[in-house]
């Protein structure tokens, strides 16, 4: 049995695991009714960026810009959950978006994806996790 199969990482262990994939989901609320979209993104630099066309996704972070975003990932043994909170905005000035465009960040479906949006993390967490057999609930 793993003594603590749950290990609560640094803010550092965290940015380093969004960056090493590029599927993620943001949580979005309005009126009181919350959305999760899966989105491919380039995190660094205290940000993460992801490009959206025009939809629902976009109409509802302009509403409220108060969102989550999460990635994880996963082998045979182990996995990890990294949670990210902050504020999104379209980035709208044209030096910000040529930055955007140098980075490595295309869309992984053929449509149009003509707005970035970054996502200014204010709060950072990450977990890692052992996998195993569940404990004996029952102990003789």
């Amino acid at each position: 049995m793993v003594d603590n199969p749950v290990q609560v990482l640094t803010a550092d262990e965290a940015w380093n695991l969004l960056g090493s994939t590029e599927l993620g989901r943001i949580g979005l609320s309005v009126n009181g009714q919350p959305d999760i979209f899966p989105v491919n993104y380039h995190a660094g630099d205290g940000r993460i960026l992801l490009r959206t066309g025009e939809g629902t996704k976009l109409a509802e972070l302009v509403v409220n810009s108060r969102v989550v975003f999460e990635s994880d990932g996963h082998t045979d043994t182990g996995g990890w959950s990294v949670v990210a909170k902050g504020t999104a905005r379209v980035l709208t000035s044209l030096r910000e978006i040529e930055e955007a465009d140098r980075l490595p960040l295309r869309p992984w479906i053929p449509t149009m994806k003509y707005n970035y949006v970054e996502i200014v993390v204010e709060e950072i967490s990450a977990r890692r996790f052992e996998f195993g057999p569940e404990p004996e609930r029952y102990p003789v």
